[in-house]
């Protein structure tokens, strides 16, 4: 039952041949067993408890509340939850519990949704490996399967050696985690320049980036109001599209969101590609792209070609200026928005009476670690008054310019693009942490940001195995509010690959006890 669909879950709890409670007490007890991961930073197992056995009344009494009724669900902690801490993954927020839901998070519950926890991430979501918070990096669920032990014989990771295990990717990588190693059926995570694709990709699992606007930011803590997005992580494209249908549409409570209305739509299982225009970015065969993604990029373009579709190699000119353009802008907001972290209102507060300044130095200093303040200080360098028309304006400018690339793109008649989502598989946790974080990121997100910067919905799809037995994902992007579209593409590339399922039988054989960070929380 942990395998199966939303939809065929669903079915079973309304057709009682599975208790919402039971599904709950088998999701808490994988939790239990793949603590080692580290995937969740709370875990809610009361609440959702709770959750599950009204959520079990509803369906006796042939009343459930919608498609989630009774399915657990997990959520990045970087969205607010009442009665459940929200930490970023900084000791900033540690002990933080918001008074409200975000948008989002309140939808999931208002369907029935049982939400067992809060997954980790790098701090405040500054990162490309769920490495970088507080509460230590997040193990890639794949370092223990059967298909990586068995490419990898001599490389068999126990809980004490880190030297054998492969990063998540990030920074949503504790939600990438928790669907991929069955905990539960779908997590919501963020993308501001990859961060749920760049996840799902190492993690063989589907990563929605919808159009910006579509869904709303309210109740995300921010890293760049202008590039945000609640992202969508599941085991399958149908998984994210009815996710998707839940989650959209305008919200009140931020002004960004699209004011039509959002009409949820349910996949064909018979698509026909033919008259579908497929554009290859030459730009994306970038410098440090493995021969394997380069590969499998062509058998996927190959794929199409086949089945009728055309498919045509385009331009992105300003492709090479958008990883530089971006840390320009991530940083700029970055510093605006962490400004509201001075120790006042909320969150920590140094133990300093010297002075207001010296209480705010302390705070900031003990409150974020080096990658939060290195952003802060680059974002506030690139905003002072002799350097913001240099830096901030241009980068504004070179953005104009890579969005209006695509819009040349899509106006000639192209319906997707099809490109790599990362350079190559999951590296091993040693090698990842062994450059900085910056260079990480830039290297890591090179292929996905600039879908954030022009506002454009994308998803990476599991699409093979490596030659090491890791996950693979290409990505698709597609026009602005044309999730159906790109959806549909996605289920029928989805359906041509017959990506493996993960095997995990032995994972509960594994000591738990390394990561006490994973703590229980009753209230919700």
């Amino acid at each position: 039952m942990l395998r199966a669909s939303l939809r065929e879950v669903s079915a079973a709890l309304r057709e009682g041949r599975v208790g919402a409670t039971e599904l709950c007490q088998r999701c808490l007890a994988r939790v239990r067993a793949t603590g080692f991961l580290n995937a969740y930073i709370s875990v809610a197992e009361d609440a959702a408890l709770r959750q599950a056995r009204e959520a079990e009344r509803r369906h006796r009494a042939g009343q459930p509340l919608g498609i989630l009724d009774g399915i657990p669900v997990a959520v990045k902690d970087n969205f607010n939850t009442a009665g459940i801490e929200t930490t970023c993954a900084s000791n900033m927020l540690k002990g933080y519990i918001s008074p409200y839901n975000a948008t989002v998070v309140q939808k999931l519950l208002d369907q029935g949704a049982v939400l067992l926890g809060k997954t980790n991430l790098d701090e405040f979501a500054m990162g490309s490996g769920s490495t970088d918070g507080v509460f230590g990096p997040v193990r890639n669920p794949w370092s223990y399967s059967r298909q990586y032990k068995e490419k990898n014989p001599s490389k068999s990771p126990s809980e004490n050696e880190d030297s054998e295990w492969v990063i998540t990717g990030g920074s949503s990588g504790g939600s990438a985690a928790a669907v991929s190693s069955f905990t539960c059926f779908a997590a919501l995570g963020s993308d501001t320049g990859g961060s749920t694709r760049n996840p799902a990709a190492h993690c063989g699992v589907v990563g929605l980036k919808p159009t910006y606007g579509l869904i709303s930011r309210h109740g995300l803590i921010p890293l760049v109001n202008s590039m945000d997005v609640p992202g969508i992580l599941t085991r399958c494209v149908d998984d994210a599209a009815v996710v998707l249908g839940l989650l959209a549409g305008h919200d009140p409570k931020d002004s960004t969101t699209i004011q039509d209305t959002f009409k949820p739509f349910e996949l064909s299982n018979s698509i026909d590609v033919r008259k579908l225009c497929i554009g290859i970015p030459k730009e994306y065969n970038v410098p440090g792209l493995s021969s394997e993604i380069q590969a499998l990029w062509l058998k996927a373009a190959e794929l199409f070609k086949d089945a009728g579709a055309k498919v045509i190699e385009v331009s992105l000119p300003h492709t090479p200026y958008s990883i530089v353009c971006y840390h320009v802008l991530c940083t700029a907001e970055v510093a605006s928005n962490m400004a509201r972290f001075d120790g006042l209102e909320y969150g920590h507060r140094a133990d300093m009476k010297h002075s207001t300044e010296s209480m705010y130095a302390a705070t900031r200093r003990e409150g974020f670690n080096d990658v939060v303040r290195g952003r802060i200080l680059s974002g506030n360098y690139f905003l002072l008054k002799e350097n913001y028309e240099n830096y901030f304006v241009k980068a504004q400018k070179v953005r104009r310019l890579i969005a209006n690339d695509f819009v040349k793109v899509f106006a000639s008649g192209v319906d997707i693009l099809l490109t790599p989502t990362t350079l190559s598989d999951a590296a091993p946790y040693v090698e990842f942490i062994k450059e900085d974080n910056r260079t990480r990121s830039a290297q890591d997100d090179i292929l996905t940001q600039a879908a954030n910067m022009a506002g454009l919905p994308a998803i990476s799809v599991p699409a093979a195995l490596s030659k090491r037995g890791l996950p693979l994902g290409l990505q698709l992007v597609g026009r602005s509010f044309q999730e159906k579209q790109l959806l549909t593409v996605a289920k029928w590339f989805e359906k041509q690959v017959k990506f493996p399922v993960i095997q995990l039988e032995d994972m509960k054989s594994h000591d738990c006890s390394g990561f006490p960070h994973q703590k229980s929380v009753s209230s919700l």
